[in-house]
C-alpha cells in the first residue's frame, strides 16, 4: 500500500478543547480540526465539564478534519486504517448502562471540592496522606479520579441511585469516549488504558490491574470499573452514527503518557507538556522509582499486551497555561493568548515581581491545597508588562523546581546529557510557540530546552500508538525517529549566570511560601 494511502488518526481530548489530527504514513500532520468547549465553576475551586459536550466536540472534529483532508486531495475514506484517542486525565464521569446519560458533570482534574474527603482519609488512614502510595505511586488528593468518584458516592443521588441498580459506569475521559464510540447502549466497551487507569488511585503499579484492598477500603464497588487495556491494541471498532466508522480504535493512552511516546522518550529522558497545567515526566525504565521529593511514580507507557511496561516519575503543574487564559478572561490584560510574548518583551525582566498561580493550591513538588495565588513584589513601577513576565515565569519556576525534585529522585535514571554537558528537557504542548517562554525555561534551568518542529507531540503519541498496533510503524522506528526529530527542533540554550538565576529562584521560594494556608476554608 503506498504512502499517500495509509492514514492515522488521533483525537485529543484536552483541558479546553477537543482536536482531530489525521496523519500520514511519514507521520506528518495532513489536517486537523479543534473546538473549545464550556468551562463551567459551580462554585469557588469547583471545575466542570458537561460531558455530552465533550462527545459531541470529538464528533464535530472529526467531521471538520476528515473534510478538510479530502478537500485537499487525501483519500482518507479508503485510507484510513485506524485511530489513537488520548485525553485530559483525572477526570472523572459516572453515567447510565441504560440510558447512556451522565448522572453528573465531569468533575474535571484540578477541581478542588474533595478537599475535606481527603483530609478525612488522611486521619483514618495508617500513613496519612501517604497510604496508597505503595501500591499505587500516588497521594491521597483532590486531584486524582478515586476522591471524585467518593464526592459523586457520597452527594449525588442519582449516582447512588443507578450504583444500587447496577446501572452505574464509572471512567475518565477516554473510557466515556470509548463507549459511545463503540456503540454506547447498544454494545459499547467499557474499558480504559494501563496509563489513565494510572491516574486513579485505583490500580497497582506492578500488578497492572485494580487493587481489591484499595477497593475495599475506599468502598467502591468493583462492577462500576473498566476493563484495563494497554496502550498499542486493537479495543474495538467505531460505531455506526459517527463521522467515520468500522475503523479501530486501537491506541489509547493519557495526554502526558501520549507526549513521551510522540516525544519518543525512553529511560533517563524528560519531557515538559505546557498545557492548561505543565506536566513533567522522566521515563526510569522497567522499574518504578519512589519518590522521597514530592513526584508521582506512575506509569509511562505499555505498547502492547505482551510489551514491558515503562515507567516514570512525574511532576504536575496544576496552573500554567490556565493563567494566560485568566490574564486574558478575567483580567483583559490581553485579548488573546498569543499577545502575552509581544507584552512580556517589552520588558527585559519582571522588575521584582513574582507571580505564584496557585488558584486550586499547588501540586508537584508542593502538595499543598491550602494554598492560593499571590502576585508579590509591586511597586509604583510595575506595569501590565511586568505582570505578563512574571506569569510566564512562573510557569517556568515550577518547571525547575518539578525538574530538581525530578534529578534527585532518579539519580542516574535522569542524567541524559548532550555534547555541551546540559540536560535536555523536551518540550511540547501550544504555549511553546511562545520563544521567550522557552527561552527564560532555559535560563531558569541553566539547562537546553529543545522543541520538536511538530509541537503536538500528545496527539502525536496517540496516532503512533494506534499505528503501532496494527503494523502501520514499528516500535523502533517510533523511537528511532527522535534523532530525526532533534535535528529540526529548536534548541534554546541559557544565557543569564549562576548567581543571577540563583538569586531570582530565592525569590521565586520566597512568594511560594506566602501562598500557604491561603485558602479561605468558609468557601
Amino acid at each position: 500500500m503506498s504512502e499517500q494511502q495509509v492514514f492515522v488518526g488521533a483525537i485529543d481530548q484536552g483541558t479546553t478543547s477537543t482536536r482531530f489530527i489525521i496523519y500520514d504514513r511519514s507521520a506528518r500532520p495532513v489536517a486537523s480540526h479543534q473546538i473549545e468547549f464550556t468551562q463551567f465553576y459551580p462554585q469557588a475551586g469547583w471545575v466542570e465539564h458537561d460531558p455530552v459536550e465533550i462527545v459531541e466536540s470529538v464528533k464535530a472534529c472529526i467531521a471538520k478534519a476528515v473534510d478538510k483532508a479530502t478537500a485537499d486531495g487525501h483519500n482518507v475514506d479508503g485510507g484510513l486504517k485506524a485511530l489513537g484517542l488520548t485525553n485530559q486525565r483525572e477526570t472523572t464521569v459516572v453515567w447510565s448502562k441504560s440510558t447512556g446519560l451522565p448522572l453528573y458533570n465531569a468533575i474535571v482534574w484540578m477541581d478542588a471540592r474533595t478537599t475535606s474527603i481527603c483530609r478525612k482519609l488522611e486521619k483514618e488512614l495508617a500513613g496519612g496522606r501517604t497510604h496508597f502510595v505503595e501500591t499505587c505511586g500516588l497521594p491521597i488528593s483532590t486531584y486524582f479520579s478515586a476522591m471524585k468518584l467518593l464526592w459523586l458516592l457520597e452527594n449525588v443521588d442519582a449516582v447512588k441511585e443507578a450504583v444500587k441498580k447496577g446501572d452505574a459506569l464509572f471512567g475518565t475521559v477516554d473510557t466515556w469516549l470509548i463507549w459511545n464510540m463503540t456503540g454506547g447502549v447498544e454494545n459499547g466497551l467499557h474499558v480504559t488504558d494501563v496509563s489513565n487507569a494510572s491516574r486513579t488511585m485505583l490500580m497497582n503499579l506492578n500488578t497492572l490491574e485494580w487493587d481489591k484492598p484499595s477497593l475495599d477500603v475506599l468502598g467502591i464497588p468493583p462492577e462500576i470499573l473498566p476493563k484495563i487495556v494497554s496502550n498499542s491494541e486493537i479495543i474495538g471498532n467505531i460505531a455506526k452514527g459517527w463521522p467515520i466508522t468500522d475503523i479501530p480504535i486501537s491506541g489509547c493512552l493519557g495526554d502526558q503518557h501520549a507526549a513521551m511516546v510522540g516525544q519518543a522518550c525512553q529511560r533517563g529522558e524528560a519531557k515538559s507538556t505546557y498545557g492548561t497545567g505543565a506536566f513533567i515526566l522522566i521515563n526510569t525504565g522497567e522499574e518504578t522509582i519512589k519518590s522521597n521529593h514530592g513526584l508521582l511514580s506512575t506509569l509511562a507507557y505499555k505498547l502492547g499486551p505482551n510489551a514491558p511496561a515503562n515507567y516514570a516519575l512525574e511532576g504536575s503543574i496544576a496552573i500554567a497555561g490556565a493563567a494566560v487564559q485568566w490574564l486574558r478572561d478575567s483580567l483583559n490584560i490581553i485579548s488573546s493568548a498569543s499577545e502575552i510574548e509581544t507584552l512580556a518583551s517589552k520588558v527585559d525582566s519582571s522588575g521584582g515581581v513574582y507571580f505564584v498561580p496557585a488558584f486550586n493550591g499547588l501540586f508537584a513538588p508542593w502538595w499543598r491545597d491550602d494554598a492560593r495565588g499571590v502576585c508579590i513584589g509591586i511597586t509604583r513601577f510595575t506595569n501590565k508588562s511586568h505582570i505578563a513576565r512574571a506569569v510566564l515565569e512562573s510557569m517556568c519556576f515550577q518547571v525547575r523546581d518539578v525538574l530538581e525534585s525530578m534529578h534527585k529522585d532518579a539519580g542516574d535514571k535522569g542524567e541524559v546529557k548532550n555534547d555541551r554537558g546540559e540536560f535536555i528537557l523536551r518540550v511540547d504542548g501550544g504555549a511553546t510557540v511562545n520563544n521567550l517562554l522557552m527561552q527564560i525555561q532555559a535560563d531558569l534551568l541553566g539547562s537546553a530546552v529543545v522543541r520538536p518542529a511538530d509541537i503536538e507531540t500528545t496527539a502525536l503519541g496517540a496516532a503512533f500508538a494506534a499505528g503501532l498496533a496494527i503494523g502501520v510503524w514499528t516500535e523502533e522506528e517510533i523511537f528511532s525517529s527522535s534523532g530525526e526529530k532533534m535535528e529540526k527542533a529548536t534548541v534554546f540554550h541559557p544565557v543569564i549566570d549562576d548567581e543571577l538565576r540563583k538569586k531570582k529562584v530565592d525569590s521565586w521560594c520566597k512568594a511560594v511560601e506566602r501562598t500557604f494556608d491561603l485558602a479561605d476554608l468558609s468557601l
